[in-house]
């Protein structure tokens, strides 16, 4: 596209909206068309100066600047995630400031438009960690063997009426200072992970080194720093994973050799799937992480997985008195 605009190409259907709400002094908003307009500019750079075809709306409400978005990209196939992009982008800036803020996001970038192992954070998994932080504050950490603790998924592409919810309702959750650090601290983790592997010269599995980008992990380890919110000790350790020695902080290995006997032989272990019991395993591994702050081995990983079938039939049976 860059070489079409340096050859004088002549680009149509570039969407922009009037809105001084962003930027006063440059009130037009390109919402359509964004590689095109990256295309002009640099052509203009080196001297190309030509006539493109711009379509300008004017007091558009949220829902039409959507469809407005959605109709200019109509030549090319929506993923879940670019979609969550453009309506998140639509929303405001604010989730994606807080991500750059606390380096879930470089300084300047936007959320991935498809997931890639090793890639940007998307829509989802930022909506997702977030969700369950405050999901997590409503639990006691007292009562935790005894209540459901399977952290949430946002759905993607399409509407996600939980997240609008706690947007609307929480507008100064993007100031509040335990998110932040959870945040800052999720980040840390990541780059650990990577890290580990990046140094080491023996060849691991090319997962293993973005395995705390699996959405299983990503929400249970926010559900957790939500639950010791209040508990500064354990919350300490759970945070101290990111500096884990000897291995890379989630310790993937030993992730991998965690299966329970219910468990399907294709069943690769944990951290390869995204699924209730995934989410409601790792909530368990992390809230029991915590005790003594150790680190994740594979004795842990074991009691993790056998705590989490043996709270299930707890709750079930609980369940069933219930209805006598």
């Amino acid at each position: 596209m860059i070489a079409d605009a340096k050859l004088r190409r002549t680009f149509s259907n570039i969407v922009a909206e009037y809105t001084t709400e962003f930027d006063k002094d440059h009130p037009l908003k390109i919402i359509g068309g964004q590689h095109r307009c990256e295309a002009i500019k640099r052509a203009l750079e080196n001297g190309v100066d030509e006539y493109h075809g711009v379509k300008v709306y004017f007091d558009l409400n949220m829902d039409q600047r959507l469809d407005v978005q959605l109709i200019s990209n109509t030549n090319i196939p929506i993923s879940g995630d670019l979609f969550d992009r453009m309506h998140e982008t639509v929303m405001g800036p604010e989730l994606r400031q807080w991500c750059q803020d606390v380096s879930l996001l470089p300084e300047g970038d936007d959320f991935a438009d498809r997931r890639l192992r090793g890639g940007r954070i998307s829509v989802q998994l930022a909506r997702t960690f977030i969700l369950n932080y405050f999901a997590g504050m409503t639990v006691d950490p007292k009562k935790f063997d005894l209540t459901e603790t399977i952290p949430e998924l946002c759905s993607t592409g399409q509407r996600d009426d939980e997240w609008e919810a706690l947007r609307k309702s929480n507008r100064k959750m993007w100031e509040d200072k335990g998110l932040r650090r959870a945040g800052e601290r999720f980040a840390a983790l990541i780059r650990a992970q990577r890290s580990a592997f990046a140094e080491e010269k023996r060849r691991a599995p090319p997962d293993f080194p973005d395995k705390a980008m699996n959405p299983a992990i990503l929400a249970s380890w926010a559900f957790v720093a939500g639950i010791l919110h209040n508990n500064e000790v354990r919350l300490k350790r759970h945070y101290g994973l990111a500096v884990t020695k000897g291995h890379d902080p989630l310790n993937a290995a030993a992730l991998v050799r965690g299966r329970h006997k219910t468990d399907p032989d294709n069943y690769r272990g944990l951290g390869y799937r995204t699924d209730a019991k995934e989410r409601g395993r790792f909530a368990e591994l992390f809230f029991l992480q915590t005790e003594k702050g150790e680190g994740i081995a594979k004795g842990i990983v074991d009691v993790a997985i056998a705590k989490y079938h043996a709270k299930q039939a707890a709750l079930e049976v609980e369940k069933l008195k219930a209805r006598d």
